[in-house]
């Protein structure tokens, strides 16, 4: 961190603490993902920070989102958290989108309730997996503690994914969420067998995204990306039938330290 840097962090501080709102324990690595955000402004980056805790209060008042309000969305066993990368050694989630059939059109606040769940959950750095037999490949969270600066690394698996199950709404939404909420805290969007037509329409969707979000997007598609992503996560944490050596954890047989309302998120 350079000194342009700290003297941001320190300035964004000071206006945070103007709004009635302790600093001490956010740590440095939080305020610098919302200055990167708001162009290295202070003002700016303060104003965002503090509509985010506004929103966590109102959004997530228990700290973090009753997997009873997300039950549905649950219930279809799409999303799985493997653990951290071998690069960067940050959390790691993979979709079936196939298996996506809780649309978020038909009940929105549910599928932004569940976005905020599976974001909080790989951030959270979770500690025990409930599920015995897979202990010890759920070995590189243990002892985890968050920095303020983890980015969340994804792989979304299109294999046989029908027409109908593309939900242009659900990732409308879940970027809007990482804009507005998440600030850099999306790493890389790694999709898998993308079969053409969903090609074609993420040709059509894409424009619309930030550029930073459009860079982090990458379709693997030869044996040339497939090694560089095999690489990256790390054959331990990747599924079997990725090309890893790990088994599909699903994210609600994982729990967290604690809530995650802490000014560290």
């Amino acid at each position: 961190m350079d000194q342009k840097q700290e003297m941001a962090i320190s300035k964004m501080r000071e206006l945070v603490e103007t709004q009635g709102i302790p600093t001490q324990k956010c740590v440095d690595h939080t305020f610098l993902r919302f200055l990167k955000a708001k162009s290295m402004n202070p003002e700016k980056a303060a104003k965002m920070y503090v509509e985010w805790k506004k929103w966590r209060e109102d959004f997530v008042p228990l700290g973090s989102i009753p997997e009873s309000e997300i039950a549905d969305a649950l219930g279809d066993n799409k999303i799985y958290l493997q653990g951290l990368t071998k690069i960067g050694q940050q959390p790691f989630l993979v979709a079936k989108a196939n298996r996506h059939s809780t649309s978020a059109s038909k009940d929105p606040l549910q599928f932004k309730k569940f976005i905020v769940y599976l974001f909080d959950k790989a951030i959270a750095r979770p500690n025990r997996i409930n599920l015995p037999h897979l202990v010890s490949v759920f070995s590189s969270f243990k002892d985890g503690k968050q920095t303020g600066n983890e980015k969340i690394i994804s792989a979304v698996d299109l294999k046989s994914i029908p027409y109908k199950s593309i939900d242009a709404r659900a990732f409308t939404i879940s970027f809007q969420l990482l804009k507005a909420y998440f600030p850099g805290r999306l790493g890389k969007m790694y999709m898998l067998n993308a079969p053409g037509f969903f090609v074609s329409f993420w040709k059509m969707f894409s424009i619309f995204l930030d550029k930073d979000i459009q860079e982090n997007i990458i379709f693997v598609s030869n044996e040339k990306e497939k090694e560089s992503f095999v690489k990256e996560i790390g054959e331990e944490i990747l599924p079997e039938e990725y090309g890893g050596r790990s088994k599909l954890i699903a994210i609600q047989d994982v729990t967290t330290h604690s809530s995650i309302n802490n000014p560290l998120s």
